[in-house]
């Protein structure tokens, strides 16, 4: 389902995520410094506070919304999501007519396959948005599920364990990579103030994202060829590889063979 949403053209497709929290602490990473003077990180280990990142990201045109917080309770997400999926919804054009039959088949589509599924209304607006998040309790919350579908968002939550499906969490790493590493923020503002602008600077070149790629392609591979994966390299073999038994073992063995 979700593999389906970033593929088909028919709906604008964004995801939502949440990212750190991040310490304001001196951060491991690169930089260029003179040969004659290495960076000095403090001896003292001091909390000076957590900031993490609220992300909203278009793939398609790779286009990012981010909003640094110290906190990202229920309210805070909630409020800013509203927020950002109104201006974004603002930019789109206005749906075609449609029969109520149709706008239901629509919106009945993404829910294709589901063991639990959220009621849908009996008038249902046009189907303007899909909008892929984690499956969290908080993202399942009533009055932000009823708020999405009056305005057009059809959420769609990616299963546990799944969150790579969740294309936010690359974009995240980007900007946290190129915003953080080597830094010593004083202060979670530092964090926050450093992200976002990271995320302006990506805004104005950004880079579009597709599902699919390499790894895509393994993971259908290997699941096609039913291979089993050794330890310690990309090596597989077509058929579970036997432990070779140990000394201990064959001493176990001969322990029970002489009880």
């Amino acid at each position: 389902m979700i593999e389906q949403a970033y593929t088909q053209p028919d709906v604008p497709g964004w995801t939502q995520d949440e990212a750190g929290p991040y310490q304001a602490i001196p951060l491991p990473g690169t930089r260029w410094r003179p040969e004659t003077s290495p960076a000095r990180y403090p001896h003292e280990y001091i909390r000076h506070g957590t900031a993490k990142l609220l992300t909203l990201f278009h793939p398609a045109s790779g286009q990012v919304r981010v909003q640094g917080v110290t906190r990202a309770a229920n309210p805070i997400l909630h409020a800013w999501l509203e927020t950002e999926v109104t201006t974004i919804l603002a930019a789109l054009p206005e749906p075609p007519a449609q029969p109520e039959a149709e706008r239901r088949t629509m919106w009945e589509r993404w829910q294709a396959g589901l063991t639990v599924k959220f009621t849908l209304p009996e008038r249902l607006p046009p189907l303007r948005l899909l909008l892929v998040l984690d499956n969290l309790r908080g993202h399942k919350t009533p009055s932000l599920v009823l708020w999405l579908v009056e305005h057009g968002v059809m959420p769609l939550y990616t299963p546990l364990s799944g969150s790579w499906l969740n294309m936010a969490e690359s974009i995240q790493r980007i900007l946290v990579r190129r915003a953080l590493e080597g830094q010593t923020p004083d202060s979670p503002d530092d964090i926050m103030r450093w992200l976002e602008d990271t995320a302006r600077g990506w805004n104005a070149n950004p880079t579009p994202f597709v599902w699919g790629g390499k790894r895509h392609l393994r993971r259908q591979r290997s699941r096609q060829r039913h291979q089993h994966a050794l330890g310690g390299s990309g090596a597989y073999a077509r058929r579970p590889v036997h432990r070779r038994p140990t000394a201990l073992d064959q001493w176990r063995r001969s322990c029970q063979v002489t009880h």
